[in-house]
């Protein structure tokens, strides 16, 4: 993996990423594609009708079904899907944490029941990789150690002391792993966790960054904390991180957090809100979010978003989009989908571009200022 930094504009960062599969230009919204597919997607549309660079795909859910065996029997995530682009690979921390009532960590891993037929499974930092090295995926994310927050002081430090034991032995698999041939291409990032607290962020990013990782995420936010209190901790964790390495904020968020932490120096991000939040009936614009179900919208032949160049926007109303959702038609989530993606691929694609022209402080006043007028 190849990462240069293209310009700078304050904290905020213009890049460019280089995996085995693709070239990826930062900052970048990564569509989650949990179970190898994003929902109501396929390939064409993902490559074709929004060509994107890198997707998110889940080693939990992929692990259990169809079993990460059977992946890499049918050519790993790149052959299986037919996506020959890049794949960011989540470690499983996150679905123990959402999935809490039937999983428990320990000093060793993560104990959990399938939530498919109830079996149990334990994932250790070496497991998590080895169906990783199965998946194939471009960067793989180490076992981590998340919490709900608010959290105790005790929590968060048993937190940071098992994702620091876990990131240890997670490089140190790795490497050796590498010398004997296996995942020579493949990329491993760690996770900072500590919550709110700078004093454990500071403690998890300084021992995380003096290992040998390719990039470093930032765990642990947008699960329950104020946007404010996530905004403050990114701006403080970000200088901590190493300059020459990709900084990638995990499961955020609206468009208001992609513009505010990229602001604050992060290069990627994921979240399933576009996706799912389009299947329910919202809908993201320059000016803000609609509810395409509203009545106000039966008779609108307005696209979704006039100033939208998306494959949707350039061939159906409003009405008709308002139509589909109404009569459950499933042609409504792919057209919903697409639009919202291509927003928050357009909206990361303009703020690199504002960065590399010196103009993200306009860009962000823009951003605003359309919001404000709807």
């Amino acid at each position: 993996m190849n990462f240069t930094i293209d310009a700078t504009d304050g904290a905020a960062r213009a890049a460019t990423l280089q995996t085995a599969h693709s070239t990826i230009r930062t900052p970048i919204f990564m569509p989650v594609g949990t179970s190898a597919a994003v929902k109501a997607l396929d390939t064409v549309d993902m490559r074709e009708h929004l060509d994107t660079q890198i997707l998110l795909a889940n080693t939990y859910h992929l692990y259990l079904r169809p079993g990460d065996e059977t992946v890499a029997a049918m050519g790993k995530l790149h052959g299986f899907t037919g996506y020959d682009r890049s794949f960011l690979t989540d470690s499983g921390g996150f679905q123990a944490f959402s999935l809490s009532d039937i999983s428990r960590a320990d000093d060793g891993g993560i104990l959990f029941r399938s939530h498919i037929d109830g079996s149990k499974h334990y994932f250790t930092p070496a497991k998590v990789l080895d169906i990783q090295y199965n998946l194939g995926s471009d960067i793989m994310m180490i076992l981590d150690d998340l919490v709900a927050l608010p959290a105790t002081k005790e929590r968060l430090a048993l937190s940071i002391d098992r994702t620091t034991r876990w990131a240890a032995e997670s490089i140190a698999y790795h490497r050796s792993r590498q010398e004997h041939g296996v995942g020579i291409d493949q990329n491993i990032f760690a996770i900072i966790q500590g919550g709110t607290d700078e004093a454990f962020r500071k403690i998890s990013a300084e021992s995380l960054c003096a290992m040998d990782f390719d990039g470093f995420a930032i765990g642990g936010l947008s699960v329950g904390e104020a946007n404010e209190a996530m905004y403050d901790t990114v701006a403080f964790t970000t200088p901590l991180m190493p300059e020459g390495k990709p900084r990638y904020l995990m499961g955020v968020g609206t468009p208001e957090d992609l513009v505010e932490n990229i602001e604050r120096g992060i290069d990627m991000f994921d979240c399933v809100m576009p996706t799912r939040n389009a299947r329910n009936g919202t809908l993201f614009t320059s000016f803000g979010k609609i509810n395409i179900k509203s009545a106000r919208y039966k008779k609108d032949a307005d696209p979704i978003d006039p100033a939208c160049g998306c494959y949707t926007c350039r061939r159906y109303s409003r009405a008709y989009l308002c139509h589909l959702y109404r009569a459950r038609e499933l042609t409504y989530f792919r057209l919903a989908t697409l639009h919202n993606l291509h927003y928050y691929l357009s909206l990361v694609s303009d703020a690199r571009e504002a960065i590399v022209n010196g103009a993200f402080r306009e860009f962000k006043a823009d951003f605003y200022r359309k919001r404000d007028g709807f």
